[in-house]
Formats: C-alpha cells, sequence, structure tokens
C-alpha cells in the first residue's frame, strides 16, 4: 500500500492535513468521504520527481478560453446531457490546443468512474477556486448553479483585469517613446556635436562639457551597459521567484504612496469576490479562506489570510481575524463585521468587492490622468536642456564673431 498526503475538512470546516495508507488515491478519498469529511486533496506521498523538479514554472491556461468552455459546459448540463456525454461533445470541438489535452484527460478519468472535481484537480492545471466550486456542487447536488456561479465570478475578474490593463498601456507605452528619444539624443546627438565643438576648439560652457561627457561615455560604454542591464534583469527576475522575495516585493509596493493602496485594494477586492463565490456555493469558511489565498498572486497576502484561518480555525470571527492582521483596510473589515452579524456575509463580501473595484478603477483613472503630463513635462525638459546645453557654444561663437 502506498503512502498519501491528505486534505480534508471536518463537520466544524476544520482543515486537517494528515498522511494515510491506501491502495489509490480514488480509494483514500471514497473512504474519507463516506466517513462525512470534505475531501480536498489527495496527493502521493513525496510525489514524482517532475513535480519536485519543475523548470518550466506552473503551467497556465487561456481563462477566457477557458470561460467559453464552462460557458459551454454549463449550458449542455443544463439541457439534461450527462456530465460525460457534453465532455465528448466539447472535447472534439475546443479550439484551444492548449485546453485540449486537458479536457481529453478529464473525459477520461470520468469515463473510469472518477468525480468530475477529481478528475479536474488531477490535472494540477485547473484553478483551485474552479476544482473547489465543482466539489461543492457536486456534494450539494446543485453543480449547474455552482459553475454559473463560478462562470459569473471570472466574467467580472477578467472585465476588472482588462480595465486596468487598458489604463496602464497608453503610459506605458509614452515611457518606453521618452527612454528611446533619451538614448537617441544622449548616445547619438550629443556625441556628433561634441565633434564639432572638438574641431572647432571652442569654449564651451559647464553644462555643454556635462552633457558631452556623458554622451560620449554612453555611446562608449553602451553594449557594456546594455550587458549590465540585461545580468542584473535576469537576476532580479530568478531572485523574484522565491516565496520571500516575492514577500518582500510586496512589502515594499505596499508601502509606495498611492500605488501601494491601489494595489491593496485590487487583491483585496479579488479575495472578497474569490470567498463570496466559494461560500455561496457551500464551502465551509476555512476551506473559503484557504481557497482564496491560493487565489490570490501575492504571498504576503496569503500569509496574512493563512493567520486570519487559523484566527478563524480557534473561534474568533472572520472581521477580528482580518482587523489582527493590520493589513486589510478598516473599511472591507467593518463591511464584513456587518455581513457577519446579519447572516448576509457572502452578499457584503459582494459589495466589498464591488466597492473597491469601482475605487480601483477611479483612482487609478485619477492617477494615470497625472503620470501622462508629468512625462510630457519631464520630457519637454530634457529636450530643452539638451537644445540649450547644444546650442549655447554656437550662439556664444556667432557672438564673437560679431
Amino acid at each position: 500500500m502506498a503512502e498519501f498526503q491528505l486534505q480534508y475538512a471536518d463537520a466544524t470546516g476544520q482543515v486537517h492535513n494528515q498522511v494515510v495508507q491506501g491502495t489509490s488515491d480514488q480509494e483514500v478519498r471514497e473512504r474519507f468521504s463516506r466517513q462525512g469529511y470534505l475531501v480536498y486533496t489527495v496527493k502521493t506521498k513525496g510525489g514524482s520527481l517532475a513535480a519536485g523538479i519543475n523548470f518550466g514554472g506552473r503551467k497556465k491556461l487561456n481563462l477566457e478560453k477557458f470561460l467559453i468552455f464552462n460557458q459551454q459546459f454549463v449550458t449542455l448540463i443544463r439541457a439534461g446531457l450527462p456530465i460525460l456525454k457534453a465532455l465528448d461533445l466539447l472535447a472534439e470541438r475546443l479550439t484551444d490546443p492548449k485546453l485540449r489535452p486537458y479536457i481529453n484527460a478529464v473525459r477520461e478519468d470520468v469515463r473510469k468512474g472518477a468525480l468530475l472535481s477529481d478528475a479536474f484537480r488531477s490535472q494540477e492545471v485547473f484553478p483551485k477556486i474552479y476544482v473547489t466550486s465543482v466539489m461543492a456542487g457536486e456534494k450539494s447536488g446543485s453543480l449547474v448553479e455552482v459553475m454559473e456561479r463560478y462562470v459569473t465570478y471570472q466574467k467580472l475578474a477578467l472585465g476588472v483585469r482588462k480595465k486596468v490593463l487598458v489604463s496602464l498601456m497608453y503610459p506605458s507605452v509614452l515611457i518606453v517613446l521618452v527612454l528611446l528619444l533619451m538614448v537617441f539624443l544622449v548616445t547619438y546627438v550629443v556625441p556628433s556635436f561634441a565633434s564639432l565643438y572638438s574641431s572647432m576648439s571652442a569654449q564651451l560652457p559647464g553644462m555643454t562639457l556635462f552633457l558631452i561627457a556623458v554622451g560620449t561615455s554612453a555611446r562608449s560604454y553602451i553594449v557594456a551597459w546594455l550587458g549590465a542591464i540585461l545580468v542584473v534583469g535576469i537576476a532580479f527576475v530568478w531572485w523574484s521567484r522565491g516565496e520571500a522575495a516575492r514577500e518582500k516585493i510586496d512589502r515594499i509596493r505596499i508601502k509606495i504612496p498611492v500605488v501601494g493602496d491601489i494595489w491593496l485594494k485590487y487583491q483585496v477586492a479579488q479575495f472578497s469576490r474569490v470567498l463570496s463565490t466559494l461560500l455561496t456555493g457551500g464551502i465551509p469558511l476555512v476551506q473559503g479562506l484557504e481557497t482564496s489565498a491560493d487565489s490570490l498572486g501575492t504571498p504576503l497576502l496569503r500569509k496574512t489570510l493563512g493567520k486570519a484561518g487559523q484566527m478563524v480555525r480557534e473561534g474568533q470571527a472572520l472581521s477580528t481575524s482580518l482587523a489582527a492582521t493590520g493589513v486589510f483596510p478598516p473599511l472591507s473589515v467593518d463591511m464584513i463585521e456587518v455581513g457577519e452579524s446579519t447572516g448576509a456575509l457572502p452578499s457584503m463580501l459582494s459589495s466589498v468587492a464591488e466597492f473597491y473595484e469601482d475605487d480601483v478603477n477611479t483612482k487609478m483613472t485619477a492617477v494615470l490622468s497625472l503620470i501622462e503630463p508629468a512625462i510630457m513635462i519631464f520630457m519637454g525638459m530634457f529636450v530643452a536642456f539638451v537644445l540649450i546645453a547644444l546650442y549655447l557654444p554656437i550662439f556664444s561663437l556667432a557672438d564673437t564673431i560679431k
């Protein structure tokens, strides 16, 4: 018999991690499910070598195409088709080549008798919130309703993400163009004027000498500078992959004026939306907290929510636990406290998500409206400095000739 790492929730919602023996992961899952436990994950203890050494990073899905698959899947199930038949139809018509092998594998697992949630989980590529939602739908007998709620959540999340990306696109392009202009002026235009002035043996002002020194040095060592920037960039990317490094980056990011506040509120909105979806689907609060934390891309908030989840297991209210972390905005904690006291926590979490999503959009628009003229002013001042420094000696020579 093999050993398996089991994670499950009991009737009180407390999550347990335990090493058990069994003939297969399916046998272990069925055994604990018959005992009344909500089985979350069953993994072979130690894992495989390929899982332990992952050079390529975590596999990712195209969420938009995965959303289309789920919309079609829900429609077929609601029309009365069995799950296996619906998977057969969709697997033959998938347009995403990256998604097709995973759906085919899910279909084969279901054909062999596996639960739908187990089949999705075994692929280790589908979002944890999705697998948990499907499992909750299977347990409650409301798979269609739970999946519809997931589709609604994913639409809203993708919509917010697109708005943020579109808002950042123009300033990003503008910054790149400004940097290219600066490099062109310093490495090409300035050295050309330096050659002109050296042939004329002119007496140059201090600002012109400074600009020429910078330009000639930049032109001589531009390859070395580019190589150094590339090496530093690669080293930073490699370093930032570690959990501790990412947490340090998050702590720095959250302290940046204005930007840190926007980033934190965006993460709180994402967390509230995910937890609301899970609670509405019947997932226990502790397990919902764990899944919500895993769905966030920030180690700092994952660690914070882990501490809050531990306090909830010990009997503390969710609002009290979140307030004790010192990270969540006070207004979100107050709104969650109202939701707990009125017994409408899922709907209040949705309200928290909507409030902070609107707040993030408003502040992003305001900040970007200030960034654009600031970039233009900076670019104008730099170009003016270059022009004055380069042409001032010409005006001096003209006056001397007169």
